[in-house]
């Protein structure tokens, strides 16, 4: 019986990363059952498993460990299955642009909100900051201003200047991070511009759509040599397929407003305890933003994510 780390996942095979850095093509045994049976894919990367080696140097996973964490999404809009993006995680990393393609605060906010519930740390990182005008750095600066004030870190980077990309390396040394995105915000270039020897695809924008084109097709784990980052620990990076819509499952009216930070810090404030922060009267959250402690675009976001919930 051998341990590893799973770094790539494509239909029925697992590639495995050992601790002596070999690795080996696995699959899953035959009778392994799901994790209840919502999920599309019982492995994933991230996952640490147990496997048994065979004569011709492939592998047959018999156990998955238990995961510290993972970030799951409907796997399509109308199913009731999820798809696990990635296990046991330290970071992640939300890949935002404001020029081609536009990252919606709704998007943002949807994934911090997963992150958040999964009990991972989360960051926002701006790629593409060469191209802001004038107006995209007031912009920027808006939502800068937004996002730190409910306890997020945001940077601003460029992977194509190298801009912003010490503060980053320092942020992700000795971690296991997902970069996670639209399609077209550039999370390849930013993968390959952290670590040159990856040489991961990079894509265009669509001439037509204005949207970002998948260059990556499945989930993988690159590890980081140590002396990219100068750190001492391993870093491992998870480059995803780019996300168009970030569909949310498993959440409840009630608990939805935990996580939000800065609704959280709030709630005992609410006269009610079954307070929805629609339209009850006495509601702190309410109060909060007309009072522009809370910002206005956050809380739209969780009216439209909690109606998503409800309805």
């Amino acid at each position: 019986m051998q341990e590893g780390l799973v770094i790539r996942t494509t239909g029925s095979w697992y590639r495995v990363l050992l601790a002596d850095s070999s690795q080996h093509d696995c699959r899953l045994r035959g009778n392994y059952r799901l994790r209840g049976n919502k999920q599309t894919n019982p492995v994933a990367v991230g996952d640490i498993v147990d496997f048994n080696l065979q004569d011709d140097g492939t592998g047959v996973i018999t156990d998955v460990h238990d995961r510290r964490n993972y970030i799951v999404r409907r796997a399509t809009k109308l199913s009731k299955q999820t798809h696990v993006i990635a296990a046991n995680i330290d970071l992640l990393c939300i890949v935002a642009t404001l020029g081609l393609p536009r990252t919606s605060t709704g998007f943002i906010d949807r994934l911090l909100v997963t992150a958040e519930a999964y009990h991972i740390p989360a960051a926002i990182i701006f790629n593409k900051c060469d191209l802001y005008d004038d107006e995209l750095w007031e912009i920027h600066n808006e939502l800068k201003a937004i996002y730190t004030g409910a306890g997020y870190p945001v940077l601003e980077v460029s992977a194509l200047k190298g801009t912003g990309l010490d503060n980053l390396k320092e942020m992700i040394a000795g971690k296991t991070v997902l970069f996670s995105g639209h399609s077209g915000v550039g999370k390849s270039a930013l993968l390959n511009a952290i670590s040159p020897g990856l040489e991961l695809k990079v894509g265009q924008i669509s001439d037509w759509s204005l949207k970002g084109k998948h260059t990556t097709t499945f989930a993988e784990i690159h590890p980081v040599p140590l002396s990219t980052l100068n750190s001492q620990l391993s870093t491992f990076l998870i480059d995803t397929p780019g996300i168009k819509e970030f569909g949310m499952v498993d959440f409840t009216a009630q608990e939805l407003s935990h996580f939000f930070p800065e609704m959280r810090a709030r709630l005992h404030d609410c006269r009610f305890a079954n307070c929805t922060h629609r339209h009850e009267p006495g509601c702190a959250i309410k109060k909060a933003v007309d009072d522009g402690l809370i910002s206005a675009e956050r809380y739209q976001n969780y009216l439209n994510i909690l109606e998503d919930i409800i309805s």
